[in-house]
């Protein structure tokens, strides 16, 4: 059976008539992959029901967040009770206390944590917050990360920036690049060499520390624990953006898996239950120096939205409540990743397979995947052709090679035993 999204192209041409591209976040556009974007009308479970009346199988679960599934009920059934009392105040309200000590529950290494809107207001804030503290200017970022689109991370920074072949995206002034140091993902000694030249003068190291916007690429052995001690060597303050891992590897996100500890952590997607929040925590006496308690700012009229909360607080309180989760996502990870592996290799192709948790991708390249380059070695035409022929048979993978799957806890042994067969009719035909 071949899957045709003939309604999709249509609506896809009437939407870029409304909306720049027809798409509000530049990676739905497909130009990675080519083609048009495939239209929701509804998601349930691991399944997404499309505008043309097919259902099939979601491997990017709204780029992390349905670690779940898509309309879990007991979130669904929070965010309509919520509803019903008002949907914002602009005033405190005690269920955003509720998940603030419920989520520092489940992490370590931090005191206080502030909501924000979105991943990049996370990151934006860490970043302002290290400056502050530190009295220091200039960052040092890895070349491929992403961490949202705001001025100082747009310096090769991977994901969607890569797949528009623009990744020092115009508008960002040459002020604001000057003080962002760009190193290779999993090479030490150019952080090390980096600290050398800018003695006294780095703020923050920001990575992302198992990293999913260049594919799927876990840190080597030793990587981030350098990163650490460099750190600290240099009175340089270490963020963890766990926007994609914190929730999802672990309830302690990626601190918990590496055992290194982080002195700010950003978070997104999962915390938010599938609703648009972001947030960052740390130790106590780097958030005294936020406002109203220091002097650095930081604000928003929608932070710690009531309906953001309470689809936060349902999706964490699960997550803390059973912690089988995680190893139930990872196991059906690992198999996805043998029978994809199985299909490739009795194909004979180059190709490279990446995976951390209940984190994938796959890479048509001969030479090992571990930073952003390597990364773009990668066939894109036989990326287009995998990505296409699953399509065809009702499998939506990441429509870029520059992207994680992420697995939901709802996709059964059956559903991943059709993805791999799909597979296997894909490359037949190569």
């Amino acid at each position: 059976m071949s899957f045709i999204y003939q309604r999709s192209s249509a609506l896809f041409q009437e939407a870029k008539i409304y909306i720049p591209g027809g798409v509000n976040s530049p990676v739905r556009a497909f130009n990675a992959v080519g083609g048009d974007p495939v239209f929701v009308e509804s998601a349930k479970g691991a399944y997404l029901q499309t505008e043309d009346g097919h259902q099939i199988i979601d491997y990017i679960a709204s780029w992390g967040p349905m670690i779940l599934g898509h309309a879990f009920e007991p979130v669904v059934e929070a965010v309509i009770n919520a509803t019903k009392k008002g949907t914002s105040y602009g005033m405190p309200t005690a269920i955003e206390t509720e998940i603030a000590k419920l989520a520092l529950s489940m992490v370590p290494n931090v005191d206080q944590i502030r909501m924000v809107n979105s991943g990049t207001e996370a990151c934006m804030s860490a970043v302002r917050l290290a400056r502050g503290y530190t009295g220091r200017d200039k960052i040092i970022k890895f070349a491929g990360c992403y961490h949202g689109h705001s001025d100082s991370f747009l310096i090769q920074a991977g994901s969607g920036a890569v797949t528009f072949g623009s990744p020092n995206s115009p508008g960002v002034t040459p002020g604001t690049a000057k003080d962002t140091l760009l190193a290779p993902y999993n090479n030490l000694d150019q952080v090390a060499d980096i600290f050398k030249k800018n003695k006294g003068e780095i703020a923050c190291v920001i990575i992302e520390p198992i990293a999913g916007n260049m594919g799927c690429i876990p840190p080597q052995e030793g990587f981030l624990e350098g990163i650490r001690s460099l750190c600290d060597e240099n009175g340089a303050l270490f963020i963890f953006d766990e926007v994609m891992t914190g929730f999802r590897l672990a309830q302690g996100g990626a601190q918990e898996t590496t055992g290194v500890k982080a002195d700010i952590v950003t978070y997104g997607k999962v915390i938010g239950g599938g609703l648009p929040v972001g947030a960052f925590a740390a130790r106590q006496e780097i958030m005294n120096h936020l406002a109203p308690l220091g002097p650095v700012y930081q604000a928003g009229t929608l932070s710690g939205n009531p309906l953001a909360m309470s689809a936060g607080l349902a999706m964490l309180s699960h997550l803390k409540n059973h912690p089988e989760v995680f190893d139930s996502l990872a196991a059906k990870t690992e198999y996805l990743h043998k029978g994809i592996d199985s299909v490739l290799s009795e194909k004979g192709i180059d190709y490279q397979i990446n995976r951390y948790g209940s984190m994938m991708s796959v890479h048509f390249t001969d030479q090992e995947v571990v930073d952003f380059a390597s990364a773009a070695t990668g066939n894109n035409d036989w990326f287009k052709k995998f990505f296409h022929g699953l399509l065809e048979r009702g499998i939506y993978l990441p429509p870029s090679a520059f992207e994680s799957y992420f697995l939901n806890d709802a996709l059964s042994y059956e559903d991943l035993d059709k993805t791999i067969e799909a597979s296997r009719e894909v490359v037949a035909k190569w």
